[in-house]
């Protein structure tokens, strides 16, 4: 059975959601023992460009390959 939309959906949600939470709590571990010095707030802030970035990153690969799939489905 394939996965409908509705659950294609929720798994993308879940995924940014879980990404962006990963990215903060990276980063407040992390940056510390780079001499990195920031507020919760700047956190939430760099978490979320990463966020938008992984997500255009993740779009753009997912379409290379989809042209790549269907070059070499509908070649001559």
């Amino acid at each position: 059975m394939k996965q409908s939309r509705a659950m294609s959906l929720v798994e993308a949600i879940a995924n940014v959601a879980v990404g962006y939470g990963v990215a903060v709590v990276t980063q407040i571990l992390i940056f510390p023992v780079f001499g990195l010095h920031t507020t919760l707030a700047q956190n939430l802030k760099m978490g979320a460009v990463f966020t938008v970035v992984s997500i255009a990153r993740s779009f753009a690969l997912r379409r290379i390959f989809e042209a790549i799939r269907v070059r070499q489905c509908c070649r001559p």
